[in-house]
């Protein structure tokens, strides 16, 4: 499931995490789709050749990027519990969420302690996933 776009809503990604818990996985990776390189421009070149209107007012600013990153980590991690998932579930949060400036103001929008934000981030960033046998 990496990557995930704007445009996947949690009903879509419920949708999406129902879909691949019939198949009995193994490790589901999530990681929303990031800024980094030329990412945006590329999508956004694409999608106009197609004819297709994107979200992009979550690229407008790093912090908007953030702030769509770590609802979407959090819904799909949600959803997993939903599905059965839970211990499948891997999730890929961009290491820029880590930064003191990131920890500080999305721990305050999530109504945290910077530590348990940290904690959660360094968590995820530590699992190791399960590969069949």
């Amino acid at each position: 499931m990496a990557p995930t776009y704007p445009e996947c809503d949690e009903a879509d990604l419920r949708a999406t995490m129902q879909a691949v818990a019939e198949l009995k996985p193994v490790t589901v990776f999530h990681e929303p789709i990031n800024i980094r390189a030329e990412n945006v421009s590329r999508i956004q070149t694409h999608a106009e050749s197609l004819e297709v209107k994107l979200n992009t007012r979550v690229y407008a600013t790093r912090e908007a990027w953030q702030d769509y990153a770590v609802n979407s980590l959090q819904t799909v991690e949600r959803l997993a519990l939903e599905t059965g998932l839970a211990n499948h579930l891997h999730l890929w949060p961009d290491k820029s969420l880590g930064t003191r400036a990131a920890v500080k103001r999305i721990s305050a929008t999530l109504n945290l302690e910077p530590a348990a934000f940290q904690h959660w981030l360094a968590s995820r960033w530590a699992r190791i996933s399960e590969w069949p046998k």
